[in-house]
């Protein structure tokens, strides 16, 4: 080293401290109020989505008027987060429906987990929370014969009838859906290049989230390779310029619904959910490993508790 250079160091000890963090440091005393603003400063640092930030705010807010907006985050025990979640269902006086309820509980779980991350918190409260049976009704879904009904109707479109031009979108999409039961967001972000026909008699589908949060939900799911001869049909009649399906999700949803008329199924029985929900009931029924199928479905573990057991209790025979 330069006698130069070496002049032009400063001690350490004389150097000015590190800048901290924007966000002051939350301790267990913190109230409800302050450890929500740096809440919501920790989830636009780690790029939540808008609306999500919103509702676990909101949700955060719904607590601290429970327990007092004051509360320091240090003296909140599981059975104040139970009550809470039991006060939000019986006596708030406002319908709190199983989507919401699940969302608050996950809420709940994201929040005191990243208290405890941070250290704040020695122990997480929401550990043990108690997830109160709020489930969503089983669904209704078609039977095997109304899928074949279907099926039957989206080949008539796709041979073309008469004076109507062949029209291969509505089989394209009813084959996809009950073969890989993606959901109708996936299904509108599919782009040709997705599709992995490298060996035609396994082809492959690739399922891609631009959100780097959302990587966990990629997957690969297999086609059947009748399906790209329907694709191959599909995409001269369309000539998609950058995403495979270039109307809105709306225009998907007429679709399916349409066949499902034409079909003599009931009005809304033909949807994206319902397709997924049969692809997994199919899937279960044959055999196929619980775990494969919630990868299938891009479902985490918790969430694929409550599929699984409407899935069982689907599966069951009608007379059981």
């Amino acid at each position: 080293m330069s006698d130069n250079l070496q002049q032009t160091l400063i001690p350490e000890s004389e150097l000015p401290p590190a800048v901290g963090p924007t966000v002051p440091p939350v301790t267990a005393d913190a109230s409800i109020q302050a450890a929500l603003g740096a809440f919501e400063q920790h989830m636009r640092d780690e790029g939540f989505a808008l609306n999500t930030s919103k509702a676990f705010a909101s949700d955060v807010r719904l607590l601290g008027k429970y327990l007092g907006i004051g509360q320091p985050i240090g003296q909140i025990g599981t059975k104040d987060l139970n009550d809470f979640l039991d006060w939000l269902l019986h006596e708030r006086g406002v319908p709190c429906s199983p989507k919401s309820y699940a969302r608050r509980v996950t809420t709940l779980k994201v929040f005191f987990a990243w208290l405890k991350e941070c250290g704040a918190l020695v122990e997480d409260p929401a550990t043990a929370v108690i997830q109160h049976s709020v489930r969503s009704p089983i669904p209704t879904l078609p039977t095997e014969i109304d899928i074949e009904n279907a099926l039957a109707v989206s080949q008539r479109l796709r041979l073309g009838e008469g004076e109507h031009k062949p029209d291969a979108r509505p089989h394209l999409l009813l084959t996809l859906l009950l073969k890989t039961g993606i959901k109708k967001g996936e299904a509108m972000t599919m782009v040709p290049n997705h599709i992995d026909r490298s060996n035609p008699d396994e082809p492959m589908l690739f399922v891609r989230y631009a959100n780097p949060r959302l990587r966990y939900k990629e997957r690969r799911l297999p086609l059947d390779p009748e399906w790209l001869d329907v694709l191959d049909e599909y995409l001269p009649q369309y000539n998609p310029p950058d995403t495979l399906f270039t109307c809105t999700a709306r225009n998907l949803e007429y679709v399916l619904s349409d066949v499902g008329t034409e079909a003599g199924l009931a009005q809304g029985m033909l949807s994206f959910e319902n397709l997924r929900w049969f692809s997994a009931l199919q899937a279960l029924k044959s055999g196929e490993e619980p775990d494969e199928i919630r990868q299938k479905l891009g479902l985490s573990k918790i969430t694929w508790r409550e599929t699984k057991a409407k899935l069982e209790q689907l599966a069951k025979p009608v007379n059981s």
